[in-house]
């Protein structure tokens, strides 16, 4: 939690914000638990008469819900959005807006074992640990379904940015499922490309040995991890903060808060670690009045903030931790016990995991854009010219 200054409170007064909430002029908050009535998101921040429709959250939420192929979980969700407030006759309010799936398909009597006996690798315990109490059935709010109300947010930032930077696109794939790996040549890297297949790698041919791997491994009771890879176009540079708010740091503490990640890396990553500075440097250069790279590995920001080039990024998604296995573990009264294999899960997160890392980037940037905008009166000229300014 990050304890603030209240905005109408003496200068030694505190208000806590708790961890369901993020960013500062755009700012979310979700609830909502798994198996309960449903999940939602509060959007706090959004400009005024921007146009919205139900239908634009929608098709976000489409790519990103249970049940759409063979290789996810099976759990029937048609996760229809409800606008509930701050829009009007197709038109932002700039009031708060509210949005609400209602849960459908939940089954709680399905996860009764887990009342007492904590799943491997799952938050039961340490939910417990920090709070005495826990939504036991389907893992309330550490389950994926949380991440609805990050979709649905994200949509709304998206339509926020396209119509604030020019060819904006953030565009994110399944590089690699366990040890089948492919990589994208970005600067051809399309979402129809992606989304035409069910894995959601950058094409067909990679997708089938992925999808093979995946089904062998519900077949066997098990699960799978990856990497999903992201590229992100159009973003002007001067975005982010120097030190703790770096454009980077960001996007690393927003890929890490979704459900299974284990990794983040930026640009060269781990890789440019066994690069000289000779290699690894890129180079400016001039193209057309804008100052360009020759190569990214800095993945599109340096300093923490962005130079106007790609942003590209990698995120590791450990296997799902529910399988269709016995395991070992204890239950509450500190006893050894064994867990059964049994519920609704998917095999690998990778393929639903792509529109949420999307979401995320979305959110992100709509921050940044703002307040870049709100700090800088020079922020226009930075976007329409990158190049430096004369010497008076």
């Amino acid at each position: 939690m990050n304890a603030v200054p209240a905005a109408n409170d003496s200068p030694g007064a505190f208000q806590i914000i708790m961890g369901s909430s993020t960013g500062r002029l755009f700012q979310i908050s979700t609830w909502g638990e798994s198996h309960g009535g449903g999940i939602g998101v509060v959007v706090d921040g959004c400009p005024a008469q921007l146009p919205l429709e139900v239908e634009d959250v929608q098709a976000e939420l489409d790519r990103r819900r249970p049940g759409q192929s063979r290789i996810v979980t099976p759990r029937k969700e048609a996760d229809q959005v409800e606008i509930l407030s701050g829009v009007f006759e197709g038109l932002t309010l700039g009031t708060p807006i509210a949005m609400l799936v209602r849960n459908a398909d939940a089954r709680p009597s399905a996860y009764d074992e887990m009342r007492d006996k904590f799943r491997p690798s799952h938050a039961d315990y340490t939910y417990e640990a920090k709070y005495g109490i826990r939504a036991w059935q389907g893992g309330g709010r550490a389950s994926a379904r949380e991440t609805i109300g990050r979709v649905a947010a994200g949509a709304i930032a998206r339509k926020i940015l396209a119509g604030a930077a020019a060819g904006y696109q953030a565009i994110a794939y399944v590089r690699r499922v366990h040890d089948q790996e492919t990589a994208a040549n970005l600067d051809e890297l399309n979402a129809e490309s992606v989304e035409g297949n069910i894995v959601r790698a950058c094409d067909a041919g990679a997708a089938e040995p992925m999808i093979r791997l995946i089904e062998r491994a519900r077949s066997e009771g098990d699960s799978l991890g990856g990497v999903v890879e992201c590229v992100v176009r159009g973003v002007p540079p001067g975005l982010g903060e120097p030190v703790f708010d770096k454009l980077e740091a960001d996007l690393a503490k927003a890929m890490m808060s979704l459900p299974a990640t284990k990794g983040f890396e930026i640009g060269s990553g781990f890789a440019g670690t066994l690069l000289t500075g000779r290699e690894h440097n890129d180079a400016f250069y001039m193209e057309d009045g804008r100052v360009r790279t020759r190569s990214n590995r800095s993945g599109g920001i340096q300093g923490g903030i962005s130079n106007g080039e790609d942003i590209v990024f990698r995120v590791a998604f450990k296997p799902t931790a529910t399988i269709m296995s016995a395991q070992e573990t204890v239950d509450r009264t500190g006893q050894d016990t064994e867990l059964t294999g049994r519920g609704r899960h998917d095999p690998c997160v990778l393929p639903r995991a792509v529109p949420i890392v999307e979401a995320m980037v979305h959110l992100v940037l709509v921050d940044h854009l703002l307040r870049q905008r709100a700090q800088n009166l020079g922020w226009e000229r930075t976007v329409t010219s990158s190049a430096p300014a004369a010497d008076a």
